[in-house]
């Protein structure tokens, strides 16, 4: 015994329709095909589908308590037939997005959701890592797409496109002493004696250095790390403006204030591809409806 997708199909149809004529134009066929059917079916469950005794087949009990998963399958049937087109079409098996940690606030699930809408059976995958590490997983293949700020200067590897905007600002805990010290006001030689904690890859010689301030600097490659660290008092970081906002909100850090500088340093975020690889349609379509995120707004 089965329900077969052309049995789904045509039993869905009568129950739509009302009638095995009406479910033939609509499918397609003559009637005497779909009353066939329809007769092999339930010869095959040994269940009584359509009550034919009126003018028009009546559903029976039987066929309404089967319809509910009946139109489950059709539409896994449906999705599967357009992940199969989509597979010759280009579509990955799976998409791997690489996150800058302090990024993970910014607007890409919601193109996500809309890209998981079009190709249901998509398998993605999203990984966390220092911008160094994200833009070396999609240098090895490992990552089709990574999120990260604007780089220092352009590789002639990486394709990208412009997805948002955030701001670089230099934070401390509202306590350290160096702010005591100072007189509750910073200067560039502040930023220059007091330990730094920098979120940077995990290989040694990855630090952007337009953010490599201090002498003494401790390392993470997971911002949540740096957050604890400064906000313990054991340094000063630079996390973007809206990462760190609740943070200042709740009284735990302070965006400081200088005397002679303007705190912040405005980056783009950008979603990068790398050129030496053909993007497939799911990365594609990702790139596509996060820059249209962009032109949404906030």
């Amino acid at each position: 015994m089965s329900f077969s997708g052309d049995h789904v199909q045509v039993f869905l149809a009568v129950l739509d329709h009302g009638s095995f004529s009406a479910a033939a134009r609509a499918l397609g066929r003559v009637p005497s095909a779909v009353s066939m059917t329809i007769a092999n079916l339930e010869a095959e469950l040994d269940l009584l589908l359509f009550d034919r005794s009126g003018r028009e087949p009546r559903p029976t009990a039987a066929a309404r308590s089967l319809e509910p998963q009946a139109r489950l399958l059709a539409a896994q049937l449906k999705q599967l037939q357009v992940q199969a087109l989509a597979l010759t079409q280009g579509l990955e098996h799976r998409l791997t997005l690489a996150i800058a940690p302090e990024l993970l606030a910014a607007p890409w699930s919601a193109p996500l959701a809309a890209l998981a809408q079009e190709y249901p059976l998509l398998e993605v995958e999203v990984l966390a890592a220092p911008q160094a590490d994200a833009l070396a997983l999609l240098h090895s293949g490992r990552a089709q797409l990574a999120l990260v700020f604007e780089r220092p200067s352009l590789d002639g590897r990486e394709g990208f496109q412009e997805v948002a905007n955030d701001t670089m600002v230099a934070v401390m805990a509202p306590g350290h002493p160096v702010l005591a010290a100072a007189g509750g006001r910073l200067r560039e030689e502040h930023l220059t004696t007091t330990r730094q904690i920098v979120v940077a890859g995990r290989d040694l010689a990855t630090s952007d250095p337009r953010f490599v301030f201090a002498r003494h600097v401790w390392r993470t490659d997971n911002a949540l790390a740096a957050l604890s660290l400064i906000t313990a008092g054991l340094g000063w970081g630079w996390l973007p403006r809206n990462f760190a906002r609740p943070h200042v909100a709740a009284g735990a850090l302070l965006e400081i204030p200088f005397e002679n500088l303007t705190n912040g340093l405005d980056l783009w975020v950008d979603v990068v591809w790398s050129r030496e690889r053909p993007l497939g349609l799911g990365a594609q379509r990702f790139v596509s409806l996060i820059a249209r995120k962009k032109g949404e707004g906030p």
